[in-house]
Parts: structure tokens; C-alpha cells; sequence
């Protein structure tokens, strides 16, 4: 007689050890921000999106929610954040996404838990021509180490860019500048890069109608869309990141706007209502008609999922102010469980890293430093979101049954 483990080898198929590259249909990827600097690395600045003062990092400098979980980190890759202290009474450390090896653990982690790959978040604004046009070196070394990382892990990755804080204006030729450069550089031919019918795939968050950090208009959205889809070399599949209520939106040239992507990926972080027992629960209610009011259009739907919220610090609120709480997993298995119901096989995973905005879903402490505010995971283990996406991609691929209850135990 075949034992228990025998007999779910044989119910749940192995997933592949790599990835296919030739589709994004189906894929189900993670938004990875890689935007941590440390002192003491290769751009040695400072606590980039640590601290709000790159200089020195302390309680009321935080710009971050979650503490990430550092056990698995090798020695080098390990930056002691002076002022903060573990529970245990240890140095607390923090990790710098310049370094090959901290990224490397966390597409190990994707790997592990059956995630397909990343799309790496590529800030406008850092760019050559850019405001901050003095990043661009440090982020193309992580954009070095994702690529190296992927191959690696048989991942794929793909570039998703974000035009937040960058002056209308220059949007456009920043942006097509930096993808031009993509290119010719051979990047998009990449084995690991997706593709979309035989077109290297880019995704470009900031089609959000009278957003304050995000300067877009139709116009601007049109003309991004036109590069994109002209014949010859830069052409791409493109899909459009904005609005979760796009629907309401009464302006026609929005709505012909969002027509014209190849797929519409909609931000649905921070979007939540009450149930009965006033528990937030992820808006999910407009999903079917999204996908049917895209598909009319030939758009495919791209929806996110997100754990939890919360950017107290960040936002210089009061602890607990702005938190969507995780609800030990269950805000995040509900959405699951809405796409299994739907047969929905791509999902944009919000998001990998996260930890300034509270949406991370790799590994964080759940006993924090005692200096500061800190979101904790309510007394679960710190690879519990992780176990989670992996159970939730098997449940939407058929591998495992549909199952309202978190089917699996810390």
C-alpha cells in the first residue's frame, strides 16, 4: 500500500524546474521593488528605503512596515542597523539589494514555493534623464543580479516599469529612452526574459486617472502605447497598470485607452470592504466583470492579489492606523479562492518584498526588533506566505482541490 506522501506525489505532479519562457499566459509572477541599499555596499549611500535619512537609521527615520526575517542570509549579506535589537537581545540586520547573493536567496525562495518569476519594478524616475537619474547605476546592477538570479532558478522575469513622481513631460522619452537601451542591449533576448507571441513583454504601471503621485493622461498613455506597438525592433506586448475602478471612469478617451493594451493588469492594493463582522476583505466583486468587459476587447485580464496592508511609517501615522490586517492568511487565501472559482491562471503577486508598504510575502520576523513599530504575522511562521502562494498556485493550476479553508497548518 502506498503511503500518504506516495500518494500526493502521485495526486500533485512536481512542478517544472524551469519555467516557460515563450508565454505570459498563465504565469503567475511576483512584483519585486529591489530597491534596499545598505551602508557598506556597492552603492554605499545609505539605508535607501530603510530610513527616510539614508545617514542613519532609528525609530522615527522608518519608512518601512515589516522586519524582513534574516536567518537565511549568509554572513556578507547581512548589515547591522545600529539602535535596533532582536528580542533575543542580538544585533538586528537588515540586507541591500545590490548584493547577487541576497537576491539569489530570494528567487531560491520562489523557486521553492513554485512562484514563476518576477517582475522587476523599474522606476521611471531613476532613470537617465530622470529626476533621480543617479540611481540608474545601482539599479541596473540589481536588474544584473534578477537576470542572473532567474537563470539560475529556471525563474522567468519580465520589466515592469512605474512612472510615479516623474514629470509629465518627460515620462515619454525617459521611458522609451531606457527601453530602447533594453534592447539593443540584448536584454529582451535574455532565454529568461518572457515573451508574449514571440514579443519580449513589458508592463508599465501609471494609467491612474487624477492620481496625485502619478502624472498620466490619455494623451501620454496613447503616445507610450503607440511606441510600443509600432513595427520594428521595440515592439512589445504591453500591458497597462492602473486603475482597480476603471470601469466608472466617465471619460471616453480613458476608456478607449484601456482598450488598446494587450492586457490590463489592475492595482487592487489598499481596495477592501467589511463583511458583517467589519473584517476587511479584499475587493473582489468587480473581477468577473473586468475580465468579461476586457475580453470584449480582446484585453486579457491580469488581476493582483495582495496579504494585508499597512505604511505607518511611511506615512508618519499613528501604529495601526493604516493597516489591512492578513488575518493570519485568510485575506489572502479568499482571493485565491475567488480566482480558482473564476478558472483565472495569470495573477500579478503584490508584491514580493514589499516591506515599506506591508505587502510583502517573502520571509519577515515575526518577533521584530523592540525599538520602533513593526507589523508582525500574528504569531504565524515567517515562510507562511510563501507556503501560502504555493498551495494558491497549485489550487488555480488543478493540483490541488479548491478549498475555502487554508488548507494547510502553520
Amino acid at each position: 500500500m502506498l503511503s500518504l506522501i506516495a500518494l500526493l506525489a502521485v495526486a500533485m505532479p512536481a512542478a517544472p524546474s524551469r519555467v516557460d519562457a515563450s508565454t505570459v499566459q498563465g504565469k503567475i509572477m511576483a512584483g519585486y521593488q529591489g530597491w534596499f541599499r545598505c551602508p557598506g555596499d556597492a552603492w554605499n549611500i545609505g539605508w535607501v528605503h530603510w530610513s527616510r535619512d539614508a545617514r542613519r537609521i532609528a525609530p522615527e527615520t522608518l519608512t518601512f512596515e515589516m522586519w524582513p526575517d534574516m536567518r537565511e542570509y549568509g554572513p556578507k549579506q547581512r548589515y547591522p542597523a545600529p539602535g535596533f535589537t532582536m528580542p533575543d537581545g542580538k544585533q538586528a540586520e537588515l540586507f541591500s539589494s545590490e548584493d547577487y547573493a541576497t537576491v539569489r536567496t530570494h528567487f531560491d525562495w520562489m523557486r521553492t514555493h513554485e512562484i514563476d518569476g518576477a517582475w522587476l519594478q523599474r522606476f521611471v524616475v531613476g532613470l537617465p534623464g530622470g529626476p533621480l537619474e543617479n540611481q540608474h547605476a545601482s539599479f541596473a546592477r540589481v536588474a544584473e543580479n534578477v537576470r542572473k538570479a532567474s537563470a539560475a532558478t529556471g525563474r522567468v522575469w519580465a520589466i515592469a516599469y512605474d512612472v510615479a513622481a516623474v514629470p509629465i513631460d518627460r515620462t515619454f522619452d525617459v521611458l522609451t529612452a531606457d527601453w530602447k537601451r533594453t534592447v539593443d542591449a540584448g536584454v529582451t533576448r535574455d532565454p529568461r526574459y518572457v515573451h508574449e507571441k514571440g514579443l519580449p513583454v513589458a508592463l508599465i504601471w501609471g494609467f491612474y486617472r487624477n492620481n496625485r503621485s502619478n502624472f498620466m493622461n490619455p494623451e501620454l498613455a496613447n503616445r507610450l502605447i503607440d511606441f510600443f506597438k509600432a513595427e520594428g525592433p521595440y515592439k512589445a506586448y504591453l500591458i497597462g497598470g492602473g486603475d482597480w475602478d476603471w470601469r466608472r471612469h466617465d471619460d471616453p478617451a480613458w476608456q478607449t485607452t484601456v482598450r488598446r493594451f494587450d492586457a490590463y493588469c489592475i492595482w487592487n492594493i489598499g481596495n477592501y470592504t467589511l463583511d458583517d463582522r467589519k473584517r476587511k476583505l479584499a475587493s473582489t466583486q468587480m473581477w468577473e466583470e473586468d475580465r468579461k468587459e476586457l475580453a470584449r476587447s480582446g484585453v486579457a485580464w491580469v488581476p493582483t492579489v495582495y496579504p494585508g496592508f499597512g505604511w505607518d511609517n511611511l506615512t508618519r501615522q499613528p501604529p495601526g492606523a493604516s493597516t489591512i490586517e492578513r488575518r493570519k492568511g485568510e485575506f489572502y487565501w479568499e482571493q485565491f479562492v475567488t480566482l480558482a472559482r473564476m478558472k483565472q491562471r495569470s495573477v500579478y503577486l503584490a508584491m514580493f518584498d514589499e516591506v515599506d508598504e506591508g505587502t510583502a510575502i517573502f520571509k519577515v520576523s515575526d518577533t521584530p526588533p523592540v525599538e520602533g513599530h513593526f507589523d508582525t504575522l500574528e504569531g504565524m511562521p515567517s515562510d507562511w506566505y510563501l507556503r501560502l502562494t504555493r498551495e494558491g498556485v497549485r489550487m488555480l493550476r488543478g493540483r490541488r482541490p479548491l478549498s475555502e479553508p487554508i488548507p494547510i497548518r502553520p
